[in-house]
């Protein structure tokens, strides 16, 4: 290795970066760009081009209105000011450059002179605060007013007096005019330029050598055609595969387009902290703006549960030497994909970020309009993508502010922010000054209240990382001590349980306090807590002279008569715990959990002696006629013990086999102790009981009123399955307490049911949509929202519904359990961040019998509990804390899927398709029934007639991205449902099966005129040869350079002018050519003037005959 060699490769990264710069700039100098001769219509640069195109995309936007603010005290020059200020336009051609388009095609105008708009006034205010306070809500205002850019002057001035001597002076730019590293420039040649007019003198006149103009034009010579293709291949490996959409946890859905409303919020970082940090990147040999990038994609991995994170970074865009003095907007944003796969520690991150960056720079000049292009990426108009988060580190040069006779100090931009916003999330680390961090965030989507938390857990990273480079990324904190404290406070559900904490125990604790109460209701048979105790006692010395003893488990085979209920409380009397089967499962079914259960004992009935499910040694039938002599008066002795089981309830399992979930007596006598509390069941109520004995839920309605001296109405299976017949029973019974599931409530409905005065709706078992809450709500006493699974003893969370557009909660936990919603490292996540939910506390299961594996996978240690030997349960469900210590439940982690780039969340579709007024029920599901080719599909159930798929389609569309819109949607009478009443989702039917072999994706050909005329274009512009109705632009390969041009012809062709959002928001055939329909329609004729003269003189009865003669007729003749 030569010596060279040697010194080179001893230099850091930051070195190396800045070698390779100055050696591109020596070479550079011997192809120095030169001035050019102008065309008649000149190119835009690069970055000129991406806000041309989105100021087409929104007209009138201003996120990219830039203001620059001085205070200016002391004897001011109003003239020498203004003429100082026309100057800076005078000299420098993009300050008086126009933008419009030939044939889609932008290009840039230049004046030889503008007059810069100049603007004064008088701020109001009767003291020096509140007159500054003016000023600046004039200066919001002004930055607020949108440029014309194929009009206006590239630079406004206002000057704004707060008293004689005290003045505020605004300067609004717009960014395709120039950028930061300008604004410096700009600001020294201001100050020269005063000073000059103040002495007497001229500002200089001379322009520079170089206009952006110049470069434009040599970007086109030397970067157009395929001078770019080396780096578009570079971009297009580095982004193979990448999520192009970043879902950070938002307050609201994101619109179906962007508005780029927004605000700023702002921090200083603290000195200490600051200082640590420029230690740790000179140790680390990386800058400062790569440690700060490299923070911020940890924490949004963190907040949104990806490990592969793509951020926009700002690039200045000036590494050629002759580049840095010219006034201009050179920024270009460059997707900066990082991986954080693997469990690095920080420093391992600061080391893909820094060679991430450097690769970055190495292909800064191609543009990411032209990079999205290259990876044919569906576009959209709710966000763009790689582009939701931005980066920017603001190192422009330091400049000393001063004028002739006058104090100068900058207004902070957060005083002068116009309330846009460039993307969802976007950081400005500021090197010099304040030392600050900056986060400009879209309002559409966030709360300030949300970014001022973000940015609290940014700089905790920060610290953090600083102390523990080396540590995992995953070990570094995010939450406060404060914010853990609050987590604690939320878990505090502490509730002393009963010595004798069995089911049993409960039980006769009751049957003692209220012995002739009704215990039991079944049609017209009643059973008083004695007469029920006495034939359950008499069993459970049955089924303990077969043998049965504490923990043995015994099969429960009984149809929904009082037996079932003698035969359950007989098994928990004898000390056994139960095992549901169902007579109307299959018996494979039956079989196998009968054998997967080890019970050598069954409970059943005589009616079902010929269909067993399966070998037993003993079988005892409930309804045989009992011998009740002394035995019945009291339950065998030596029973359960708190800590033994008291079920066993088998639910579905990956496998196709079911897993039976084992719940101890103590873990059934705290649910049952809590839910008494909460919804809350008293002494003389009346509980409806509908529900499957197979399903968890049925312990609450067939034991929880056995223990405080209510009455369970049993309703037989065939009238639960029954809607007419269920509704008859609970308009004419009395009923306190219904619970059921969404299925169930909703079936109810269907018939007409109109609600029960005084009942308590309890709804459980899956998400409870809020318009079914918001029908339900009139139709009882309370609406109660239960949430758990079966591992965790039925419920572990409870919330009272309320009123209200927002979703429906899961509330709080109940007694004695605790609940974390972690990342998938383990670690806590704070309010608001969603992930997955684990519970712990009381109600957890022992675990599956006989399956030790699943039971070590799902049923971990917990790391956050005091106690030892603690366990959590993984749900798999996707949650958040909310602000009020609240839970909100947004779907499974499984119903999370990744389409075309995009992560989506299934829940999200499914909640607004179910807004639609003709949708009942809906579910999305993503199918994938060839290989490789998955696609979303949407099933509803109506109320009425089948909603045309069009309209559920444009339903969907006006509230969510195109990306989240299925591509087939199926109308089913009714959704296939599990045993348990919750929708069969592997059991919907393809919509082939349904629509027809064609589905969704039949041929339609164009109809009017409209859309004839614009699949003639759409064939010109994308070289297809057949465009039907439904084909989208962007399918077809459209991109945004084609959508300006597609838009320049219809205006030739049709006479009106659409803005490019349009495209966006309409990208079909129809859609489209529906929107040129009403746009002509809205177009004045030109001879109006003419028309209108021709009709003013008539009156209303000639008009009336004219109107009538100008119609065809009825065909009668």
């Amino acid at each position: 290795m030569s010596d060279i060699d040697q010194r080179m490769a001893e230099l850091s990264p930051a070195k190396r970066e800045l070698l390779r710069q100055l050696a591109a700039r020596q070479r550079g100098g011997q192809n120095r760009i030169q001035a050019r001769p102008r065309p008649e219509r000149i190119p835009l640069t690069f970055g000129q081009r991406r806000l041309w195109w989105l100021d087409r995309f929104m007209p009138g936007m201003t996120a990219y209105n830039l203001p620059v603010g001085l205070w200016l005290d002391g004897e001011l020059d109003r003239a020498a000011l203004r003429a100082a200020v026309q100057s800076l336009a005078d000299r420098h051609e993009t300050l008086r450059t126009v933008f419009r388009a030939h044939d889609g095609e932008p290009f840039q105008h230049i004046f030889e002179r503008v007059e810069a708009p100049w603007r004064e006034v008088a701020a109001a205010g009767d003291d020096a605060e509140e007159s500054s306070a003016d000023a600046l809500r004039i200066a919001r205002e002004e930055t607020a007013r949108a440029f014309d850019l194929s009009r206006d002057a590239m630079l406004r001035a206002t000057l704004i007096e707060t008293a004689p001597q005290q003045h505020l002076l605004l300067l609004v730019f717009h960014h395709i005019a120039i950028d930061g590293w300008s604004t410096t420039a700009l600001l020294e040649e201001l100050q020269r330029a005063y000073d000059a007019l103040r002495a007497g003198g001229a500002p200089t006149a001379e322009a520079p050598p170089l206009q952006i103009a110049d470069i434009a034009l040599w970007q086109q010579e030397t970067l157009g055609g395929e001078g770019l293709q080396p780096q578009l291949d570079y971009w297009r490996e580095r982004l193979d595969g990448a999520i192009t959409t970043l879902d950070l946890p938002a307050d609201r859905p994101r619109p179906a387009t962007q508005s780029f409303q927004g605000a700023l919020y702002c921090s200083e970082v603290p000195v200490a902290l600051y200082e640590k940090l420029e230690r740790l990147a000179r140790e680390r040999q990386v800058t400062l703006s790569m440690l700060f990038l490299a923070a911020y994609q940890a924490l949004l991995s963190r907040y949104t549960g990806q490990d592969d994170i793509t951020v926009g970074i700002g690039v200045a865009g000036r590494a050629r030497v002759e580049l840095e003095p010219v006034v201009g907007f050179f920024v270009n944003t460059l997707p900066l994909r990082t991986r954080i796969d693997g469990e690095p520690s920080f420093a391992q991150l600061l080391e893909r970020v820094r060679d991430g960056v450097l690769g970055a720079m190495e292909h800064a000049d191609a543009p990411l309009d032209r990079v999205l292009e290259t990876l044919r990426l569906p576009r959209s108009a709710s966000h763009t993508p790689f582009a939701q988060a931005l980066f920017f580190f603001q190192n422009y040069p330091e400049h000393s502010l001063a004028m002739s006779g006058l104090q100068l100090r900058q207004a902070h931009l957060i005083d002068l922010a116009p309330g846009s916003a460039q993307g969802d999330l976007s950081l400005f680390v500021n090197q010099h000054g304040e030392r600050e961090l900056m986060l400009e965030y879209s309002t559409d989507l966030f709360d300030r209240a949300r970014i001022e938390r973000l940015c609290g857990h940014l700089l905790r990273l920060l610290e953090s990382a600083a102390d523990a480079p080396d540590a995992p990324l995953s070990a570094l904190e995010l939450l406060t001590a404060d914010e853990y404290a609050e987590l604690a406070h939320w878990n505090d559900t502490t509730r002393e349980l009963p010595a004798d904490a069995t089911l049993a125990a409960q039980l006769q604790a009751q049957v003692e306090r209220t012995p002739d109460a009704i215990a039991l209701r079944f049609g017209a048979r009643e059973l008083s807590y004695r007469e029920l105790d006495r034939r359950a006692n008499a069993l459970a010395h049955e089924l303990r002279a077969a043998g049965v003893g504490a923990g043995d488990l015994v099969g429960l085979y009984v149809e929904r008569t009082p037996e079932m209920l003698i035969g359950l409380i007989g098994i928990l009397k004898a000390g056994g715990a139960y095992v549901p089967l169902d007579p109307t499962y299959p018996a494979d079914r039956l079989a196998y959990m009968l054998e997967a259960s080890a019970a050598r004992v069954l409970v059943s009935q005589r009616a079902l002696a010929g269909q067993l499910p399966g070998a037993v040694a003993t079988v005892i039938h409930a309804d045989a006629d009992a011998v009740l002599d002394e035995r019945a008066e009291r339950a065998p002795a030596g029973g359960a013990a708190p800590r033994d089981p008291a079920y066993v309830i088998f639910t579905s399992g990956s496998t196709g086999k079911p897993k039976g979930v084992e719940i101890q007596q103590r873990s059934a006598v705290n649910l049952l102790r809590s839910v008494a509390r909460a919804p809350g069941l008293a002494g003389g109520e009346i509980l409806c009981a509908i529900s499957t004995l197979s399903f968890d839920i049925a312990l609450l309605e067939l034991v929880l009123p056995l223990t405080v001296g209510a009455t369970v109405l049993l309703v037989d299976r065939d009238t639960a399955r029954d809607g007419l017949r269920l509704r008859r029973l609970v308009d004419e019974a009395r009923i306190d307490v219904m619970q059921a599931t969404p299925a169930t409530w909703r079936m109810l409905l269907e018939v007409g049911w109109t609600g029960k005065a005084g009942m308590k709706i309890i709804s459980t078992g899956e998400a409870l949509p809020r318009e079914l809450a918001d029908r339900l709500l009139p139709c009882g006493r309370e609406l109660w929202n239960l949430y758990g699974p079966t591992e965790t003893t039925v419920y572990s969370a409870l919330c009272r519904v309320q009123a209200g557009a927002g979703p429906i909660l899961v509330g709080k936990p109940v007694d004695n359990t605790q609940i974390h919603i972690v990342d998938r490292h383990m670690k806590r996540l704070p309010a608001g961040v969603p992930g997955e939910l684990l519970i712990g506390g009381d109600g957890l299961a022992s675990g599956y019998r006989g399956r030790a594996d699943l039971t070590a996978e799902k049923f971990i240690p917990d790391p956050f509990g005091a106690a030892p030997g603690g366990r959590l349960y993984r749900s798999g469900d996707l949650a958040l804390w909310r602000r009020d210590g609240t839970i909100e439940v947004i779907g499974r982690i499984d119903h999370q899927i990744k389409l075309r780039g995009f992560r989506i969340e299934l829940g999200e579709i499914e909640s607004v398709l179910a807004q639609h007024p003709a949708v009942t029920q809906a579910v999305v599901h993503c199918r994938e029934d060839r290989p490789g080719d998955k696609r979303l599909v949407a099933y509803v159930t109506a109320a009425g007639d089948a909603p045309a798929t069009a309209a559920l389609r444009d339903h969907l569309k006006a509230a969510l991205p195109d990306y989240m819109v299925p591509s087939a949607f199926v109308v089913l009478e009714r959704f296939p449902l599990t045993p348990n009443g919750k929708v069969d989702r592997r059991a919907l039917p393809t919509p082939e099966a349904v629509n027809g072999d064609d589905g969704d994706e039949a041929y339609l050909a164009p109809v009017t005129d409209e859309e004839q005329a614009l699949a003639a274009i759409w064939q010109q512009l994308l070289g297809a040869r057949r465009i039907g109705r439904d084909d989208n632009f962007f399918d077809l390969g459209g991109h945004s350079l084609l959508a300006t041009r597609l838009l320049a012809r219809i205006e030739q062709q049709c006479g009106v002018e659409l803005p490019l959002r349009t495209l966006f928001e309409a990208a079909t055939l129809e859609q489209l050519a529906a929107r040129v329909a009403d746009a002509c329609a809205q177009q004045p004729p030109d001879d109006l003037e003419a028309l209108l003269a021709s009709l003013e003189h008539l009156s209303d009865e000639e008009a009336s005959a004219r109107l009538a003669a100008a119609l065809p007729g009825d065909g009668h003749g």
